[in-house]
């Protein structure tokens, strides 16, 4: 799991050097296309990594954006009307046989198809109209880290390359070295959180917080550390958390708020507020003004846009994880009870 976190800048940047043509290419095909309607269908991580896409969509293209349901077309059977809708796939192995379903009912309902997966002879990918490789070479650890930031990479550049095609390639390629360069550092602050697991060792429960391009990263990173040290760890939006769901904090079990600079980390402001007015544990990925009394505190690259964000901000959550894991006597490249591939239906 360490060597994949460390691995990320040079995937990224792999991926903007040999993959953007390829993405590029469906860009155009979907402008063409013109959809009216986007339906995202994932599990898992990649669950995390659409609804990631679902905002760029909504805020980037003002395009209407769903998350399917895979159960609906499988368990279900619904077969609804989908003609003028892009279907888009996204899954690290493409081996899921629910998600393979999904597709061929897609198809069958009238709609365009596109896989984003990690695995372009896969199941998934030889059934949709369209893929796209990720482009992170083979991933051995359980925990998933490496797929997810070139998920997240993968659709970013697609969205932009589609919303404007008139665009030079390195208009669009523009972000890539800082976003690089902003994973390098992550992954080389390794030691800092190494430096606050510990606090940790004996938490029985988490709670992550974020808001906008940030809720996904919050779902992600209390899924690894349920992967990796089997607490009870709960990803809620900023938001949410301010309707009732603030009744279960207290000092005694930490919070982990991700709060960059930017729109997502202003709107978590008054989330902030009540949680220094109820003297939370509170761990703060993110600028250090918005709570000067956290209890630990994580800074995260201040020059990245809102939407940039959440393809590096992930990395110190990754380390969290794998650090509180071991800091507990566990192994986190066997999590108990898990494989890599999962097969659902």
């Amino acid at each position: 799991m360490a060597a994949e976190i460390a691995e990320q800048p040079d995937r990224l940047q792999e991926l903007a050097d040999q993959g953007f043509s390829e993405i590029r290419a469906v860009g155009r095909q979907l402008e063409k296309i013109s959809p009216r309607f986007v339906l995202l269908v994932a599990r898992g991580t990649s669950d995390h990594a659409a609804l990631y896409a679902k905002y760029l969509l909504e805020i980037r293209r003002g395009m209407p954006c769903g998350l399917a349901s895979p159960s609906s077309f499988t368990a279900y059977g619904a077969r609804p009307d989908l003609r003028d809708v892009l279907v888009i796939a996204v899954s690290q192995s493409g081996g899921s046989p629910d998600l393979v379903r999904s597709l061929e009912v897609a198809r069958a309902c009238g709609a365009v198809t596109l896989a984003v997966t990690n695995t372009p002879e896969s199941a998934v990918a030889a059934g949709a109209d369209l893929h796209i490789d990720v482009r992170a070479g083979a991933e051995r650890a359980v925990a998933a880290t490496k797929t997810y930031s070139a998920e997240l990479m993968a659709l970013y550049l697609l969205i932009e390359a589609w919303s404007r095609p008139a665009a030079r390639d390195s208009e669009v390629l523009g972000p890539v070295d800082g976003l690089v360069a902003a994973a390098a550092d992550l992954v080389g602050r390794r030691a800092e959180i190494t430096s606050i697991a510990p606090r940790f060792r004996f938490a029985a429960q988490f709670v992550l917080t974020g808001r906008g391009y940030n809720y996904p990263t919050v779902l992600e990173g209390a899924l690894k550390l349920m992967e990796t040290s089997y607490v009870a760890a709960r990803a809620y939006s900023g938001a949410d958390l301010m309707h009732g769901l603030f009744a279960q904090i207290d000092r005694s079990h930490p919070v982990v708020v991700v709060a960059p600079r930017g729109v997502g980390g202003e709107a978590m402001r008054p989330v902030l507020q009540k949680l220094d007015e109820r003297m939370a544990d509170v761990l703060l990925l993110g600028d250090h003004e918005f709570l000067p009394r956290a209890s630990s505190h994580f800074a995260l690259p201040k020059s990245l846009g809102d939407e940039l964000h959440p393809i590096v901000d992930i990395i110190p959550l990754q380390w969290l994880a794998l650090e509180i894991s071991v800091a507990r006597g566990l192994d986190p490249d066997n999590p108990r009870g898990l494989s890599k591939h999962t097969q659902t239906m």
